[in-house]
């Protein structure tokens, strides 16, 4: 058994038109909304706490991430005993944009430094979970973009597996709301943050 869960995060577009339409006589389809913008985060947080299932995946809506390795991540996750398995973006067709990989290095190494481990992939937006794992951190887990960095780091530190399946990465349909500069500090703060905390 499987479900569809979209969450329109105060969208000013026609998302919910399209959703609901979609939703017409496929009841495995369901939207949710948000009357106005709460963050990345806690348009998650919402899709996890309406999933019917134990295991959930997540995936970005602007045509990044390749759907179709969603049944090899799920086969990661209940074969090998994985509590998550990301889907890492290391494909031969990883688009990731020349401006942000210094600074995706440089924050990658600091969490690897804090985790202990290798991070192939810290903020991938496409993996799959066992939902009570991911609910024991809801109360770090922030509801701006850095929702993947915060459950992976948090993971880690906490001794859950998790497990790393390459994907590709392709270009973005739309704008990306990530400001190079502001936002890298943000995340340099936050897995400080975190190390802090744990």
């Amino acid at each position: 058994p499987w479900e569809i869960i979209v969450v329109d995060d105060g969208s000013r577009d026609q998302t919910g038109e399209l959703v609901t339409e979609a939703c017409t006589g496929n009841p495995g389809i369901r939207l949710v909304q948000h009357r106005r913008n709460l963050g990345y985060g806690a348009a998650l947080k919402t899709g996890i706490r309406q999933a019917r299932y134990e295991w959930v995946c997540i995936a970005d809506a602007d045509g990044t991430y390749p759907a179709d390795r969603i049944p090899v991540l799920l086969s990661a996750l209940r074969d090998h005993g994985s509590d998550m398995v990301v889907g890492a973006r290391l494909g031969k067709q990883a688009a990731i944009p020349l401006i942000r990989r210094p600074a995706k290095w440089m924050i990658a190494r600091l969490a690897e430094k804090v985790a202990g481990e290798s991070i192939p992939d810290l903020n991938s937006g496409l993996r799959v979970f066992r939902k009570d794992v991911a609910r024991r951190f809801f109360s770090l887990l922030p509801d701006g973009f850095s929702f993947t960095t915060t459950i992976t780091l948090g993971m880690l530190i906490n001794g859950y597996s998790v497990e790393y399946q390459p994907i590709n990465y392709y270009a973005r349909k739309g704008h990306s709301k990530i400001h190079p500069l502001y936002d890298t500090l943000r995340f340099i703060q936050l897995v400080l943050q975190i190390a802090l905390y744990f």
